[in-house]
């Protein structure tokens, strides 16, 4: 099982969440059973696409009736390994980013509980931001251990990310999300996930560009 579960394209991960988002607005309209056609239009990919990304893990659904919605809410759920744990966050950086962050409660009603907020800033340190009592990066692997903190993020000016990020891992974190546009080296036993903001605005610029483009060509061709 675990050297299957290797083998699971990222990508497929990210629409489990995607799928569990969207069986939680059913389940709260109380919608009893889905489609995979149903689920895939709401996903945008296609209701194939949805059985393949599901048969890694199991089989789920009911001849005739498709995938009864809680059920497999919860199921996901657990793969994910959000459903009935929560998972300590601490926060690096408390700028309009880290502080938007925060604020966003979302976070915890999928397990994820901000315990930590530090900041280099001295005018920073000792402010109470949305419940929490900002601390001095200084003593981030202190924190790190204390608080016994599993995933990191870091939303810190490039030239210090390489740095914050090592202070994460020395307190025993083992994943990192990472908000500054910095490429960051972690050890084989840390799980790396890049945020690039800028990098997504640009391939949105990228795709409406050509999109503007290809309508100027039908134009001078009709």
């Amino acid at each position: 099982m675990r050297g299957a579960r290797r083998q699971i394209p990222d990508v497929c991960v990210e629409r489990l969440s995607l799928y569990v988002r969207e069986l939680t607005r059913l389940g709260q309209r109380g919608v009893g059973y889905v489609s995979s056609r149903r689920l895939a239009e709401h996903v945008h990919v296609s209701d194939a696409q949805v059985r393949r990304d599901l048969s890694y893990f199991g089989q789920f659904g009911t001849s005739g009736r498709g995938y009864e919605v809680r059920r497999l809410q919860t199921a996901l759920g657990q793969i994910l390994g959000i459903g009935g744990r929560t998972w300590y966050v601490g926060l690096a950086g408390v700028g309009n980013l880290g502080s938007a962050l925060l604020a966003y409660r979302g976070f915890r009603e999928r397990g994820f509980e901000f315990r930590v907020a530090v900041d280099s800033n001295p005018d920073k340190v000792g402010k109470v931001v949305q419940g929490l009592t900002v601390a001095s990066s200084d003593r981030l692997v202190e924190i790190v251990r204390s608080q016994q903190l599993h995933i990191g993020i870091i939303a810190v000016p490039t030239d210090v990310a390489q740095h914050v990020c090592d202070r994460f891992v020395e307190g025993g974190v083992r994943a990192v999300v990472n908000f500054a546009p910095a490429r960051l080296e972690v050890p084989a036993t840390v799980r790396l996930r890049n945020v690039d903001l800028a990098i997504e605005l640009e391939a949105l610029a990228f795709y409406l560009g050509r999109t503007r483009g290809l309508a100027r060509q039908n134009g001078k061709a009709a």
